[in-house]
Order: C-alpha cells, then sequence, then structure tokens
C-alpha cells in the first residue's frame, strides 16, 4: 500500500482512492509515512468538536472550504496536536487518591462481578479512571497478563490510550459506559453455561472489545454522518461507519502501544480480526440478523462451545447483551443511562436543527419524551435479546434478575408517560402494532449503535 505522508492530522492521502477502506490504521488516529504504512505518531483526543465545520450544502461557502479541518471526529485531535506543538501542555489527570478512596475503589472491586457494581460510584472513587482501574483488574483477575506475558506499564499505557479517545463531554457515549459495558461483559464471561468453555484468548478478546466498542464516538449517529456527507460515511460506503471507526481505532491504539508486539504475527493479525467481528456486531441495524440466529441455534440445539466459531458468535451475543444492558440494571441507574442517552439524542435533534436539517427519530425533545423512548427500546430491541439469552443460560440467576429489572424498569417508566400516550393502550404490553413498527424502525435507525436509549 502507497501512501504519502499527511499534513493534517486526520487526512491521509492514499495514490489510488479505493485504498482507502483498506487502511488499518484508522485515520486520525496516527500519522503514516512513507512507504510501509507503520504508524509513527498518534494524536491524543481532544474533547471538543466544533460542529460548525459540518460539510453541509446549504453552508458550503461558510464551512465547506480547504482551510477548514474536514473531520469532524478528527478534529480534537489536531486541535489537542497543535497545542503540543505550540508548547502548550495540557493539564495530565490527577491519578493521586487518598487511601480513603483507594481503599473503597478496591473494596469496590472484590465485588465486580456482582450485577449491581455501581460504575457510577467507581468512576468518582477512582477520579474519573474507572476503565483504566477496571480493565487492569479484571486482566490480572482473569489470569491474562501472565497468559499473554503482557507488560503492565504497557498495558496501563494503552489502556488510558482507549480512555482518553472518549469524548468526555458525551453524556452518554463515554468512557464511564465502556466501564460499565466491561463489568456487564465479566458477569456474563462468567455464566456457567459459557466459562468453562472459554480460552484466555476468548476472555481478552471478550473484555478488550467491550473497552473499546465506541472509542472516539462523536455522539451523533450513523444518519446524522450520511446526511451530513461526513467522509467516514464515504470511507465505510454508509455501512456500519461508526463500529468500523471504533474497531479502526482501536487496531491503531493496539499497534502504537506495542501491547501484542511479542506475541506472533499470525496471533496478533487474528486478534485484530476478531476484535473487528466482536465491535462490528454491536452495530443496532444488525440486530435481527443475531437474533434470527441465536434463536436457530437455540431451537436446533447445535451450539457447540467446543468449537471456536460458536464460542466466538456467543461472544459477540454477550457484547450485544452488555452494550444494551442499561434497562436490566437496577432502576437507580437504570434511569441515568436513560436520561442520559435521551439528552445526547436531544443534543443531536437541537444540531439538526440549528442546521436546518430534518430531526432525526426520537431526537426532538418537543416530541419525543423519555418514558416513550424507553418503552420502545425495551420491548422490541432489549426484551427480545434478553430472553433469547436466558434461553441460552438456562435461566441463570443472573438472567433472571436482569429479566426481573427489565420487567420493573418498564413499569416505573409506564407509570411516568404523559397522559395521552397512557390513553392510546400504552399500559399494556406496548404500543399498538402501528405504532410498534414504526417504534422498531425508528430505534434501529437511531439506537447508537446498539446503545440503551
Amino acid at each position: 500500500m502507497s501512501c504519502l505522508m499527511v499534513e493534517r492530522c486526520g487526512e491521509i492521502l492514499f495514490e489510488n482512492p479505493d485504498q482507502n477502506a483498506k487502511c488499518v490504521c484508522m485515520l486520525g488516529d496516527i500519522r503514516l509515512r512513507g512507504q510501509t504504512g507503520v504508524p509513527a505518531e498518534r494524536r491524543g483526543s481532544y474533547p471538543f468538536i466544533d460542529f460548525r465545520l459540518l460539510n453541509n450544502t446549504t453552508y458550503s461557502g461558510e464551512i465547506g472550504t480547504k482551510k477548514k479541518v474536514k473531520r469532524l471526529l478528527s478534529f480534537q485531535r489536531y486541535f489537542h496536536a497543535s497545542r503540543l506543538l505550540r508548547g502548550i501542555i495540557p493539564q495530565a489527570p490527577l491519578h493521586l487518591l487518598d487511601e480513603d478512596y483507594l481503599g473503597q475503589a478496591r473494596h469496590m472491586l472484590s465485588k465486580v462481578g456482582m450485577w449491581d457494581f455501581d460504575i457510577f460510584l467507581f468512576d468518582r472513587l477512582t477520579n474519573g479512571n474507572s476503565l483504566v482501574t477496571l480493565l487492569c483488574h479484571l486482566f490480572n483477575s482473569h489470569g491474562l497478563i501472565h497468559h499473554f506475558k503482557l507488560d503492565m506499564v504497557t498495558l496501563h499505557r494503552f489502556l488510558v490510550m482507549v480512555q482518553e479517545d472518549y469524548h468526555s463531554q458525551n453524556p452518554y457515549h463515554n468512557a464511564v459506559h465502556a466501564a460499565d459495558v466491561t463489568q456487564a461483559m465479566h458477569c456474563y464471561l462468567k455464566e456457567p453455561k459459557l466459562a468453562s468453555f472459554l480460552t484466555p484468548l476468548d476472555i481478552m478478546l471478550g473484555l478488550l472489545a467491550a473497552a473499546a466498542h465506541d472509542v472516539d464516538h462523536p455522539g451523533v449517529n450513523q444518519p446524522f454522518l450520511i446526511k451530513t456527507n461526513h467522509h467516514l460515511a464515504n470511507l465505510y460506503q454508509n455501512m456500519s461507519v461508526l463500529e468500523n471507526h471504533h474497531w479502526r481505532s482501536t487496531i491503531g491504539m493496539l499497534r502504537e502501544s506495542r501491547l501484542l508486539a511479542h506475541l506472533p504475527k499470525e496471533m496478533t493479525q487474528d486478534i485484530e480480526q476478531q476484535l473487528g467481528s466482536l465491535i462490528l456486531a454491536t452495530d443496532i441495524n444488525r440486530q435481527n440478523e443475531f437474533l434470527t440466529r441465536l434463536k436457530a441455534h437455540l431451537h436446533n440445539k447445535d451450539l457447540r462451545l467446543e468449537d471456536a466459531h460458536d464460542r466466538h458468535f456467543m461472544l459477540q451475543i454477550a457484547l450485544k447483551c452488555a452494550d444494551i444492558c442499561n434497562p436490566c440494571r437496577i432502576w437507580e441507574m437504570s434511569k441515568q443511562w436513560s436520561e442520559r442517552v435521551c439528552e445526547e439524542f436531544y443534543r443531536q435533534g437541537e444540531l439538526e436543527q440549528k442546521f436546518e436539517l430534518e430531526i432525526s427519530p426520537l431526537c426532538n425533545q418537543q416530541k419525543d419524551s423519555i418514558p416513550s423512548i424507553q418503552i420502545g427500546f425495551m420491548s422490541y430491541i432489549v426484551e427480545p435479546l434478553f430472553r433469547e439469552w436466558a434461553h441460552f443460560t438456562g435461566n441463570s440467576a443472573l438472567s433472571e434478575n436482569m429479566l426481573g429489572h427489565l420487567a420493573h424498569n418498564k413499569a416505573q417508566w409506564k407509570s411516568l408517560l404523559p397522559k395521552q400516550h397512557r390513553s392510546r393502550g400504552s399500559t399494556g404490553s406496548g404500543p399498538d402494532q402501528d405504532h410498534a413498527g414504526q417504534e422498531t424502525e425508528s430505534e434501529e435507525q437511531t439506537a447508537r449503535e446498539g446503545d440503551s436509549p
């Protein structure tokens, strides 16, 4: 692959435009130099996206010039890099905590396998370093550091890269969400029906995919990127745009950190591909595909977890469950996640309104209430998947616990529905069939790559 040196972070020029989609090292995460395509320098994220840079035809004269940065998702990296080049050193996060906080965080980690684990409290106790702290602990407790002969300093450096590439200004798609999904994934990896078959590689893949599944998420969804002609939508031909970006970004960080550099090349290539398969499975547009396949396996009783292919499929299902498990948490945490993701929806709607774009489904705060969004999401996305997961686990204690929370939370949201919605029969098993179809379509369009609204 021949590529020219970039002049601006996040922009790569190829001699053959068709090679864009083949670039393994994701745009904006590194610089590519010379003929080798070897990552030479990486840009750290900065939590700022200037939406004035939208490449919209209506404003093309104002914001579409070559002098403007073309990439929404890499602008924060470019801005951060320019600060460093000017000698402005960003304030480093404070990692030192007093002993009381450290003691409480350690105590929480001793119960990391409990479903009522409070990730919000844990994030406060670790001074905003929940993802790094959690992953270091899980890699150690699962024996992955010893098994793969990982360097602890290198592992920590890689995890800091991942954590910092989440945008802290996003109400939902941030590092705390990644930590929450990782903790859920840890719980699912312990399910008796699955745990006895898992290899160390399976466990490492599951935890890494959970931690990085939404890395560098911009806080807007795929339809938004498509209708604003974002370059990533063109790069991935409008297919799993953000999921591809999350995966490629993760590969870039793995290679830069050299976390797996001591492993055989064939093994690292396999790890990269399997990470991609797991992260791409979180695309909500593929929900029916995975659900249909899972139902068929369970009906035919032909899952053979001794087979690596079937284990990988169940890891995909586990990650999908972890990604949308918020409605299955206790009410206090579930409600907070719901409010966060709806706030992100509403911000996108306000942005679309500002730039005179059609407001996406579920993003109009004046029409789409949090209770109605949640009930539709639970009814048509979460419940079908978690019923089949419970079928797979043999109705384990954890599965029954999650389904119990799901039923309770759904009832809570129904009690908070505006009266006009309740009068249309929303207090039953769900909205009427026509409304159900519309709600399902809306969820599949705007549920943020499998996240829990």
